[in-house]
């Protein structure tokens, strides 16, 4: 029977949920907590760092005095989210794992299972923030703007936001940091995890090749001309750098050479040197919309991000009739990139956001 004082934290063995734990339990709530596996790894993997997490989350609940309970949403992780990864990939685009990881997995198999066990509410490390105002709940940016996380909760809706809590929002990481040292957690000096959601630090492209096939197609330069092969756009995002290995004699110029632009129908990357124009666009279709609150009725003016930890930027929005939005920037934005998310912001609230499907200058 869930109570209003019980909550389910999600630990994961990292330092911002040990706190985000102890800072509930400091409130007065009943609190218990979930390590959720989610990618179903060998232990032995040398990427693979869940037992480790495992054992820390374990120590962290015991030093608590809080109980663990384990729980493995490989299945769910795969079907509702990597599958959709794959797919999204072999389109050209580049998704972003993470926000839908949040959707599906983090505050939906983690809810619903938080209230078999009898929970009111889940609760999470993320750095953002839930306000109720006239019975709608706002996701508000985290008071630490180097470690806001509201653009990957942008999916989230009226009834996920209401049975959550992100103990961390008012905070910075610097005095996360303090409380775990304090408190002598074994984690308090952890590296913050980086890498696709529950996939960790291994080499994005080598774990790819166990999924896609690679295809080898051309790599040309803004005119056209052929410069090498590459081994297929799935490997490839808009604005890379690192990767290309493109050497001496192609050009006169020292400078570095980026992705400027993949083409599905030919299966090219057209690559331009430096802070080229060909980076640089002023607008971008997007669909899939998600609204946080109730959507709106016409175009609007606010604030956007393209990618996580972006200032946020200045532009129109236009709902068209095909279920799509247009949003127009005041300044050009360097490289906008399909499969990512445009978040939308009115000033620390987070509206929601959609998937970037194509970029332009008009």
């Amino acid at each position: 029977m869930a109570t209003d004082n019980k909550i389910i934290v999600g630990l994961s063995g990292g330092v911002d949920s040990s706190v985000a734990a102890f800072l509930l339990l400091e409130k007065g709530y009943e609190v218990e907590a979930l390590f959720m596996k989610n990618w179903d790894e060998d232990d032995d993997d040398e990427y693979c760092s869940a037992s480790q997490d495992l054992a820390d989350a374990q120590q962290v609940a015991d030093q608590l005095g809080i109980k663990l309970h384990t729980v493995n949403f490989s299945h769910e992780y795969w079907e509702d989210v990597f599958e959709h990864f794959l797919s999204e990939h072999k389109k050209g685009r580049t998704p972003n794992p993470d926000v839908l990881c949040n959707q599906k997995i983090k505050f939906k198999a983690f809810l619903d299972y938080a209230k078999d066990l009898g929970a009111k509410k889940i609760a999470t490390g993320h750095y953002a923030r839930i306000a109720e105002e006239n019975g709608k709940f706002l996701l508000k940016s985290g008071l630490d703007g180097n470690k806001d996380q509201s653009y990957f909760l942008h999916l989230l809706n009226q009834e996920q936001l209401s049975q959550s809590l992100f103990p961390l929002g008012e905070i910075n990481k610097q005095e996360v940091r303090k409380i775990a040292k304090n408190n002598d957690f074994l984690n308090a000096d952890k590296k913050d995890s980086t890498g696709i959601c529950f996939i960790g630090e291994r080499p994005f492209s080598e774990f790819l090749t166990t999924f896609l096939p690679k295809e080898k197609g051309d790599i040309i330069d803004q005119n056209g001309a052929f410069i090498k092969h590459h081994d297929g756009l799935p490997f490839y995002t808009i604005g890379q750098r690192k990767g290309l290995e493109i050497g001496g004699g192609f050009s006169i110029s020292p400078e570095p050479w980026f992705v400027a632009d993949k083409i599905l129908e030919s299966n090219k990357i057209i690559v331009v040197q430096g802070d080229h124009p060909l980076l640089y666009h002023n607008s971008l279709i997007a669909d899939d919309i998600h609204w946080v609150d109730s959507p709106p009725k016409s175009s609007f003016n606010c604030s956007a991000k393209i990618r996580y930890r972006q200032d946020s930027q200045k532009c129109d929005v236009s709902l068209n009739d095909d279920q799509t939005i247009k949003v127009d920037f005041n300044e050009s934005q360097r490289a906008i990139t399909p499969g990512q998310s445009v978040v939308f912001y009115d000033g620390d609230i987070c509206l929601g956001g959609s998937v970037i499907k194509s970029k332009s200058n008009e």
